[in-house]
């Protein structure tokens, strides 16, 4: 009997835990479908961004005050009243519609920004037309040198907080790696409301163009060599906080999703392999989770899951100090062979 692959997350019941995450691979409706085909058991969206709401929104208030009292046929601007018009980004929704009309598995929106302003306006409008459930992409830079560490943790509870009071929908939140306890915030993340946290962001740096003088978006896919940071929290926080846990950012292979399931991950999500090898490499991604529960004769994926853990390893201290010792201990070059100390 072949071994189960099956998952729950976000209260979706999944037939495997492999799951494309929000990029343009998600962006249209010939993508989505081409990656049902290929065996998706659920899509996340590329995010709706605060600047599109708040520029829709300064794009429309601008229109309806121009114009106004400059003749008496027109006293309150030339464009009907603001329940009459849709402000919302027309092409994001037109998305969901079309996704939900047309496939026949699960779909996630995701709302990304750092301000609570159109936040819960735009995840009521999200619910209503039928999102399976929310992601919450956190993007913030803390610039300001009088902004402290608590503010920035305030500033994300809120939001979640404020966004989960406004809708029922399941709510996933994507945060990065860069708090001074990422263990206590995720812990106040799920008090706020959070149903599942997705580790982690990848906040894209910007680079200087040096023909330009100009500072530029320098967009790198990832590579496996990033999972480390999402494996090694993952690993801590499974078993720890009472929500479901999503990894992404490294997941190429198989082999990368085997040992995010065995740290804890109820899910893996995939962009950058899917945007370099296309839609197909999902069900080889798949085909390699379910040989290798095979060979290492696991029934499923729920025996394998946070079986390597932080709480069911016999040596807890890997994830911690320890582990940074025995690394640099243990570390060798080819130049340090050739070239021993006495």
């Amino acid at each position: 009997m072949k071994p189960d692959l099956s998952t729950t997350y976000l209260g979706l019941g999944l037939p495997h835990p492999i799951v494309p995450s929000a990029s343009p691979m998600t962006g249209d409706l010939d993508h989505l479908l081409a990656l049902e085909e290929a065996g998706a058991p659920a899509v996340v969206l590329p995010s709706l961004f605060e600047e599109q709401i708040e520029h829709e929104a300064m794009a429309i208030h601008f229109g309806m005050d121009f114009g106004a009292e400059s003749f008496a046929e027109a006293p309150g601007g030339y464009l009907p009243e603001m329940d009459e018009y849709n402000a919302g980004p027309n092409d994001y929704l037109g998305l969901i519609h079309a996704a939900k009309r047309e496939l026949d598995i699960p779909v996630i929106a995701s709302l990304n920004g750092t301000t609570r302003g159109g936040w819960t306006l735009y995840a009521k409008t999200l619910e209503e037309v039928g999102v399976d459930a929310l992601e919450l992409n956190v993007y913030f830079v803390a610039t300001d040198p009088d902004m402290t560490s608590e503010d920035v943790e305030r500033q994300y509870l809120e939001l979640v907080s404020e966004v989960r009071r406004a809708v029922a929908l399941p709510l996933a939140v994507k945060v990065g790696p860069f708090f001074s306890s990422m263990a206590n915030m995720a812990k106040r993340l799920v008090s706020a409301g959070a149903d599942g946290l997705v580790l982690f962001n990848r906040f894209y740096q910007p680079d200087f163009d040096l023909d330009t003088l100009e500072v530029s978006p320098n967009l790198k896919l990832s590579t496996p060599d990033e999972l480390r940071l999402v494996l090694r929290w993952m690993a801590i926080l499974d078993g720890r906080i009472d929500a479901d846990l999503a990894a992404t950012t490294g997941v190429h292979t198989a082999e990368e999703a085997i040992k995010l399931i065995l740290a804890g991950a109820d899910v893996t999500m995939m962009a950058s392999a899917l945007l370099r090898n296309g839609p197909d490499h999902l069900r080889t991604v798949v085909d390699g989770l379910q040989s290798w529960l095979w060979t290492n004769e696991y029934r499923s994926v729920a025996q394998a899951r946070g079986s390597l853990s932080q709480l069911n390893v016999p040596d807890p201290g890997a994830f911690e100090r320890a582990n940074y010792m025995k690394s640099l201990v243990s570390y060798s070059s080819d130049w340090l062979t050739d070239h021993p100390t006495s």
